[in-house]
């Protein structure tokens, strides 16, 4: 048996006078659903905003690129010198400097203009 739900007499009172008694149903079920102006204007500068990232790395070098990109993983310094066969120094600098080009102050913001570029 389904329980029963009764309100206070000041809070049906206080939903009549706002015009909240219940949520309206769409007229037609079968009608598309179409995304907020809001959320069309996201869905429509995705691409400049993937291509504006992609430009950005584009500046890098490819070793830059490759090292990035492991940032953006997660990857530790150690653990991207393995894969990539090369020092934990190099890695340090490669990292430094495709900050300093990029513009940016720590591995957390690389990896999210990578994400920002579909890369990963």
């Amino acid at each position: 048996m389904p329980a029963t739900f009764r309100q206070s007499a000041p809070v049906s009172r206080a939903r009549s006078a706002s015009g909240a008694s219940r949520a309206a149903a769409p007229s037609d079920p079968n009608a598309e659903i179409r995304p907020s102006a809001p959320a069309a204007a996201a869905e429509r500068r995705q691409p400049s905003r993937i291509d504006a990232a992609r430009r950005l790395l584009g500046e890098l070098t490819d070793r830059e690129h490759e090292v990035v990109l492991a940032v953006a993983r997660g990857l530790s310094n150690r653990q991207i010198g393995r894969e990539l066969s090369m020092t934990e120094t190099t890695v340090k600098a490669h990292v430094s400097r495709a900050l300093a080009k990029l513009r940016l102050s720590n591995r957390v913001q690389a990896a999210v203009l990578v994400h920002e570029a579909a890369l990963l």
